[in-house]
């Protein structure tokens, strides 16, 4: 595994951002990369876009949200999405994604970060789990809510 780092999301990353392979059945737990830089776009001030890089591949995708006043709770620190190439699933960079992102929160002043997801058998929820997230309820369309604290 070579070393891993964050970059923003920009015209010389977008390309290889939107292209990246799941594994199977993954598809359904979560939405396009294109669907968050639409969002990003729409709400440049809160949204925080990164790719995932190892050496000079582009490996994974997150999508955070800072927003102190944002009306739900659970959108006010909290991952909006998170893609890993599927080649890359099992080499740690989801974690890095998911503990930049926590650190982003952190600084920002945050005591916790958020995150929502479908229940399922290949779906994130133990992903989540091995991170330190607890489940701490449910949406009104049954998506599990996860917080971690920071």
């Amino acid at each position: 595994m070579g070393e891993l780092r964050l970059e923003e999301l920009s015209a010389s990353n977008i390309v290889a951002a939107n292209t990246l392979s799941l594994k199977p059945g993954q598809e359904q737990f979560v939405a396009p990369v294109s669907h968050s830089i639409a969002e990003a776009y729409v709400n440049p001030v809160t949204a925080w876009p990164r790719v995932v890089l190892e050496d000079d591949e582009v490996v994974g995708f997150i999508m955070g949200n800072f927003d102190p006043d944002a009306h739900e709770v659970e959108f006010r620190s909290c991952i909006w999405r998170i893609n890993v190439a599927a080649t890359a699933q099992g080499h740690g960079v989801g974690r890095f994604a998911v503990l930049a992102l926590a650190d982003e929160a952190r600084s920002r002043g945050f005591g916790h970060i958020t995150v929502i997801f479908e229940p399922g058998e290949v779906g994130p929820e133990a992903f989540f789990a091995k991170l330190g997230f607890e489940n701490t309820g449910e949406t009104p369309y049954g998506e599990t809510v996860a917080a971690l604290p920071l």
